[in-house]
């Protein structure tokens, strides 16, 4: 039973059909899926949907298009959401230097502070890294031996993913492996060991070829689960359930118990 383990369930995106999306993810079978807050009023609704469905986790950060705002009162709201039993991990925090919403200094000083805040509360964490690896590599290896967690929607090189290896965090891979020009995405994703593999939807953004440019949604995981399988040469099931058993040894959410 496959989890998603990045989707943003509460944006305004599914407000008019939450259920209806968390039905068909459970008649895809997926297990659990993890909604990932990036401002203070997102990760309350994050909290308040892994309070409302038994099937949903929440993690909470600030996302690094979204760092201008953080104040004082930030990290003590963050503190606040963690205390609660379906908080599981402090997220979506990184890096993004491809829109620098926020300016590198900016960004580098709030992603070290969150995952200063992640250590302190024995959290994992969720990183969002586009066009920074040498940055985001760096500041995760003044912590090593500290922090546990994921790279989201990994887009780095075999080299890279090497170093975040070493460093003992996970990689996860979203809807672009399954896009007709991802040839480099695809190779990276066949050498990941499969113990530190988990998979994503990254929801609403992202969708697999069948739906791209569409919106997405969790149930569409199982198109990413099908082509990794493929390319690595191993059954879509196994897949599925080796990312399951990776996710929530991650993130501590304990066995899956069927109805």
């Amino acid at each position: 039973m496959p989890i998603d383990s990045h989707a943003h369930l509460e944006m305004e995106e599914f407000d008019s059909d939450r259920d209806e999306v968390l039905g068909r993810a459970a008649a895809a079978g997926l297990s659990a899926i993890i909604t990932v807050g990036t401002t203070i009023p997102d990760c309350r609704k994050v909290a308040a949907l892994a309070g409302l469905y038994p099937q949903v986790y929440a993690a909470v950060g600030i996302h690094p298009h979204e760092v201008n705002g953080i104040d004082a009162g930030t990290y003590d709201a963050l503190r606040g959401f963690a205390q609660q039993e379906k908080v599981i991990a402090i997220g979506e925090i990184g890096l993004d230097f491809f829109y620098d919403l926020a300016t590198r200094e900016v960004q580098l000083r709030r992603f070290a502070e969150q995952l200063d805040l992640a250590i302190e509360l024995d959290l994992p964490v969720i990183i969002h890294d586009r066009e920074a690896h040498a940055e985001t590599l760096r500041i995760l290896q003044q912590r090593k031996g500290r922090l546990r967690g994921v790279l989201h929607c990994f887009s780095g090189d075999a080299a890279m993913a090497r170093e975040c290896l070493a460093l003992g965090f996970y990689l996860s891979v979203a809807g672009p492996v399954t896009y007709r020009k991802a040839d480099q995405l695809r190779a990276v994703a066949r050498e990941i060991p499969i113990e530190r593999l988990l998979i994503e939807t990254d929801a609403p953004y992202l969708a697999p070829q069948p739906w791209r440019g569409k919106r997405n949604e969790p149930a569409h995981v199982v198109e990413t689960a099908r082509c990794l399988a493929e390319i690595r040469g191993m059954a879509a099931g196994e897949l599925e359930r080796l990312t399951e058993e990776n996710t929530r040894r991650l993130f501590g959410l304990g066995p899956h118990h069927s109805a």
